[in-house]
């Protein structure tokens, strides 16, 4: 996952952990990430769709938080945002006629889930909540 989706949706997370149950606007969580607000929006989306968030519409809309902070880890943050592979992607047309070539995605394949699997281990026993505290 060469790209800042996870940072991205963690800092917003972190935001809305720590606003104390206040809606807070894409416009400003914009402001903290210093990005532009749809780009916001739709990591805000995504996060609704696996139930993180919970957004309203209107004057005092906003996004909140869907459930308490200590019940979101990192592993379901990562698990939310992932769409490529941890250690990049896999040649499309390796040489069929060579015995490395023909094997080498079902064995990259392999690998990568196995590494994938040691990041989501990692992050499960991490929760918002815990990351949150190291900004006070």
């Amino acid at each position: 996952m060469n790209n800042t989706r996870f940072s991205t949706a963690v800092h917003i997370l972190t935001l809305l952990a720590d606003s104390n149950g206040e809606w807070l606007s894409s416009d400003w969580i914009a402001g903290s990430i210093n990005i532009n607000a749809a780009m916001v929006r739709k990591e805000l989306s995504v996060l609704q769709e696996v139930g993180l968030v919970v957004g309203r519409k209107g004057k005092e809309g906003g996004s909140s938080l869907n459930k308490p902070s200590n019940q979101i880890t990192l592993a379901h943050i990562y698990r939310a945002v992932k769409n490529s592979e941890i250690l990049g992607k896999k040649n499309k047309n390796p040489n069929p006629k060579c015995p490395i070539g023909k094997c080498i995605n079902e064995r990259l394949g392999e690998l990568f889930a196995e590494t994938d699997l040691l990041v989501i281990d990692s992050l499960a026993d991490k929760t918002l909540a815990d990351f949150v505290k190291q900004f006070h």
